[in-house]
């Protein structure tokens, strides 16, 4: 009984320090990512990893093709060879990405965000070839899905002083 009112005690103390020294949510009504929420379009190269990745950014932050801001992205992948049988083919690959991103007010012309995220996945060409290339496309399925996210993440980390 001691130890759960400490507990109580203690999330009450961490509740009320956050709420003083001004936390605000990032997904609250005057969070960072309200101000972008429903507000952008996304404009990525018109290939299958840009689909991918502009698919899951308007997941996530909405799409509005007249909002104030164009977010525009460029993914690029490099595939590499990881493992070698002894026989000398390749069964593990990895795909290694990169989003180059830019946050542009449309009001202003300016670019108010601008990044470069990096990340990578994995996949197996121990089967056919055609399970390769299925493992392949969902390797790179992945890899946009995580570098969206991470463009997400920083975008709404500094999205504060945005104008809405």
């Amino acid at each position: 009984m001691w130890l759960h009112r400490r507990q109580t005690l203690f999330a009450l103390s961490a509740l009320v320090a956050g709420a003083a020294c001004g936390f605000t949510p990032a997904y609250g009504p005057e969070g960072g990512a309200s101000v972008l929420r429903d507000n952008l379009r996304v404009s990525a190269p018109e290939r299958r990893d840009g689909f991918l990745i502009a698919q899951r950014l308007e997941d996530r932050f909405g799409r509005n093709d007249g909002g104030r801001y164009v977010l525009t992205v460029t993914p690029t992948i490099q595939r590499q060879g990881l493992a070698t049988s002894v026989e000398g083919t390749t069964n593990r690959f990895q795909l290694t990405g990169r989003a180059d991103f830019a946050l542009r007010d449309k009001e202003t012309d300016a670019v108010v965000r601008q990044g470069r995220v990096t990340d990578f996945a994995g996949f197996s060409a121990t089967g056919s070839t055609v399970a390769t290339l299925a493992a392949e496309r969902d390797a790179a399925a992945r890899l946009m899905v995580i570098l969206a996210d991470q463009i997400v993440d920083r975008l709404v980390i500094s999205a504060g002083g945005l104008p809405a």
